[in-house]
């Protein structure tokens, strides 16, 4: 058993991208692998896939291998045809070129993502059933210190204001990165306390599962 405390994990948001590139096919493989018009990406970089499979939708994946026109999504395993129809992948993949840091994060509040049940009373039993049906949506809530001087402050605005698709990562001190994609709702009015630090919140409503690697 491994116990570890968050303290020192860091938290940054995409806030450039490079332009989209096209995905021709998408393989059903423990790691995938896509197939991609030219690119010049690299091991180690962060790309948002856009794809026709729901369950690989938006998500941000780290690059295990990368050739002139293919690419490998660092664990990623979609050998299952139900859940990744062969042939449905296809669909395009952008490079997140900046990352943008977000010092002073007080707390990071993950909500959703519980499973969801439809319960079924046939006619025949006495005991209802409960069918599985997905899982609710998720969001992050980051309370930052605030400080509308730095940085992060107009990066998170605009993408509020915009209503922009943001790629957020938190790094942990003991492992790999954990990264989401959602919408960024900030709100930069202060909460004010006697004697407490003054925070805002960052919101992100997250259109699929967070991807986190180990290491």
């Amino acid at each position: 058993m491994s116990l570890s405390l968050p303290n020192g994990t860091t938290y940054a948001v995409a806030s450039a991208y490079a332009a989209a590139i096209a995905v021709s096919a998408a393989s059903n493989a423990t790691e995938c692998v896509l197939t991609t018009a030219t690119n010049t990406y690299a091991i180690g970089d962060f790309i948002e896939f856009t794809s026709g499979w729901d369950n690989a939708n938006l998500r941000v994946f780290r690059v295990k291998a990368a050739a002139a026109t293919s690419v490998t999504l660092e664990g990623f395993d979609t050998t299952s045809t139900t859940l990744f129809p062969a042939g449905a992948g296809i669909g395009s993949v952008r490079k997140i070129s900046t990352w943008q840091n977000i010092p002073q994060v007080l707390s990071c509040d993950a909500s959703g993502g519980d499973a969801q049940y439809t319960t079924v009373s046939p006619i025949a039993s006495k005991v209802d059933v409960n069918l599985p049906n997905g899982f609710s949506a998720m969001s992050l809530a980051l309370t930052i210190g605030d400080d509308p001087t730095l940085p992060h402050h107009a990066v998170l605005k605009a993408a509020s204001i915009a209503q922009t698709l943001m790629a957020v990562k938190a790094t942990l001190p003991n492992g790999g990165p954990l990264l989401a994609n959602g919408y960024c709702s900030f709100n930069e009015t202060p909460t004010m306390a006697k004697g407490q630090v003054m925070a805002v919140k960052a919101s992100f409503a997250l259109l699929n599962m967070p991807v986190r690697y180990a290491t």
